[in-house]
Formats: structure tokens, sequence, C-alpha cells
């Protein structure tokens, strides 16, 4: 029985493939195009899927400024932070979020979609969020994603 051919591979560090994929944001609802965008960091799209090895893929998405949100959540939503001072708290509309820092959102969104662990943290690292349609990373040569919902 040891000579099977069906064993169970568990992905590690040295046997993974990372790639590199670009996704472009515009016109793009912002809760489907995180998860799609989480999965792929998380490497949920490929076959040799291990739960705790970073696995995925780099992400560089562009367009970040362009994203959508439905309904009438880009005045409702609030993104709620506190300075740590007594009555420090601060809210902002996503609206007043864009006209700051663009990229904010998305990352925020893919954040929370992560494992809240050291793996987690590490998985962050491999997003890449651009305001515009330019970015840093045609060396790498990454591959264009319809993402499909």
């Amino acid at each position: 029985m040891d000579t099977l051919s069906y064993k169970t591979i568990s992905a590690n560090k040295a046997t993974v493939q990372k790639d590199w994929v670009v996704i472009d944001a515009e016109n793009q609802v912002l809760g489907r195009l995180a998860s799609q965008a989480a999965k792929i960091i998380r490497g949920k799209n490929k076959a040799n899927f291990t739960p705790n090895v970073d696995c995925g893929d780099n992400v560089i998405i562009i367009n970040a400024e362009k994203i959508k949100l439905t309904g009438n959540k880009m005045n409702d939503k609030v993104y709620v932070r506190h300075t740590g001072y007594p009555g420090g708290q601060r809210f902002r509309t996503p609206r007043e979020m864009m006209s700051k820092n663009p990229a904010f959102i998305l990352e925020h969104a893919i954040k929370g979609m992560l494992p809240k662990s050291r793996l987690g943290s590490r998985l962050f690292t491999n997003l890449y969020v651009y305001a515009g349609d330019k970015h840093p990373h045609a060396s790498q040569q990454p591959k264009e994603v319809k993402l499909e919902y």
C-alpha cells in the first residue's frame, strides 16, 4: 500500500508556484471584487491549496478609485477609527475616504476577508492596490484576470 499514486500532496514554501495577477477594478462592485481577490491571495483557486501555507498569488489591483458600491453605501456606510484619546472616535464615509486615499477601501475590505493570524498578515503583503491604471510591477509579467461572479 506504500506505492499508491493518489496520496494527498501538501504544499510547502519550496513547492509553491506563486504568480502575479492584475485585476482591473473599474466599474466592479467592492465586495464581489474583494472576495475574489482574497480567494486568489489565499490560494483557494489552486488545486494544491494548503490552509497553513502562503500558496496564493501576488495580486495587483489597478483603478481603485473607480470602484462601485451598490445602493446608497457611498454616503451611508461608515468607517470608524479611534485616536486612542477619550472621545476620540472618528467617522468617515466611503466618499470621504475615496477623496483622501482611494486604495484604503479595497485594502480594508480584502484584509477583513483574510485570516486573522500571522498567516493573514503575511498574505496581506501579497496585495498591491493602485489608484491609477499604472503599476510598477511590469517586470514580473503579471497576467490579466477577468473576474466572473
